[in-house]
């Protein structure tokens, strides 16, 4: 089937990583894997921080781009048989989808819907009711994040219109055997004490609830500074001197990884031993996966729909959001078990390969397709 993807937050090819750009392309790597001919239907940003005039114009240029992809269609390019939009909430609307679809008379749907109803009459009110109008419309919402399910459902006319998706990644080269090469190659790139146990957190450094995850790691780990301990950090970003200062009291503790390449990143997340994020304001969070892949236990916060990547006592522990004396006393009985920290682990690769893993995803996409297309 030939799909239109777009992404009306983050375009999947575009040059700053994030979660959001990693979920876009598993996606399109998964809709390929089941056998779909996938094009990116347009590369429009309709992201705005609040400005309403804003808001109208992103609208208006929506409008015009889904009149020119239309053209396009009817001039005999390649004619979608179904839109499929990753990722709309008020913030970011999808402006071009809607219009197409009922245009053309095809499918559309949805992976990540979120609809908050306090936005309502807000500085988003605009984008708030654009995506409800989409929810609406769409033949099929694809959840990644349970959590998003409860507000979606009161706006569309089935509930069979809506499925969960679970979170999902290619899970083979994350748990490649490679943890002592991993470890000796990191431990002199990095100069960490292979002695101590290695921790990690991976995130964007940004003014936002990133900032707040990272702030309350840093209170957490000030609690167990009595511990034998070195914390990897990597990332980068606008905040970037914001959470330094945040770790700063902590000093040699901490070793500072910046930006890596995929293929470094996940040679660190072999190396280490625990993996840390205590996800304020979390959707599922896709770094979460990428530990569990790689065969790391991993400590988080409860929010979200972060309980649906992590099994709670089997391949983690999640303690209240926001709590820093818990998740320090989460973090201090993993470094005082070993044994346990590697059960986890073991858990939790098997689990990541077992539900999250693409080939699993491009299944169950195929199975939604084929039978929305069929009715």
């Amino acid at each position: 089937m030939r799909i239109a993807f777009y992404a009306p937050l983050k375009p999947p090819d575009h040059p700053i990583a994030s979660g959001d750009r990693t979920v876009a392309r598993n996606l399109i790597a998964a809709l390929k894997l089941a056998g779909h001919d996938v094009e990116i239907a347009s590369r429009f940003r309709s992201y705005d921080g609040g400005d309403a005039a804003r808001q109208r114009r992103l609208n208006e240029q929506g409008k015009r781009l889904s009149g020119r992809y239309l053209r396009r269609v009817q001039k005999g390019e390649a004619r979608p048989e179904l839109w499929f939009t990753y990722h709309l909430y008020h913030k970011a609307p999808d402006w071009l989808g809607p219009i197409v679809t009922k245009t053309l008379g095809i499918p559309y749907v949805i992976v990540e819907a979120s609809y908050a109803p306090k936005q309502a009459d807000g500085a988003w009110d605009l984008g708030h009711r654009a995506v409800a109008d989409a929810i609406r419309h769409a033949a099929l919402i694809l959840e990644p994040n349970p959590a998003d399910a409860e507000c979606v459902l009161p706006l569309i006319a089935s509930p069979e219109k809506l499925a969960l998706l679970p979170p999902f990644l290619e899970t083979a080269p994350f748990r490649a055997p490679e943890r002592e090469g991993a470890r000796a190659e990191m431990g002199r790139h990095l100069d960490l004490d292979p002695a101590m146990p290695w921790l990690l957190s991976v995130g964007m450094m940004r003014e936002d609830q990133k900032l707040l995850s990272y702030r309350l790691l840093a209170k957490a780990m000030a609690r167990i500074v009595d511990r034998s301990w070195q914390l990897v950090l990597a990332g980068a970003g606008d905040a970037e001197a914001a959470v330094r200062q945040a770790f700063a009291p902590l000093g040699e503790r901490v070793r500072w990884a910046g930006i890596l390449t995929p293929e470094r990143l996940k040679q660190l997340y072999r190396a280490a031993d625990l993996y840390l994020w205590p996800a304020v304001k979390e959707a599922y969070g896709m770094a979460l996966l990428e530990a569990q892949a790689a065969g790391l236990p991993v400590i988080a916060g409860r929010s979200g729909g972060v309980a649906s990547v992590i099994d709670d006592g089997s391949t983690g522990l999640l303690v209240p959001e926001g709590d820093a004396a818990a998740f320090a006393e989460a973090v201090a009985s993993l470094l005082s078990d070993p044994d346990r920290r590697r059960a986890m682990g073991q858990a939790a690769m098997e689990r990541a390969r077992r539900e999250h893993d693409i080939a699993v995803a491009a299944t169950l996409l195929d199975g939604h397709i084929r039978r929305l297309t069929t009715l």
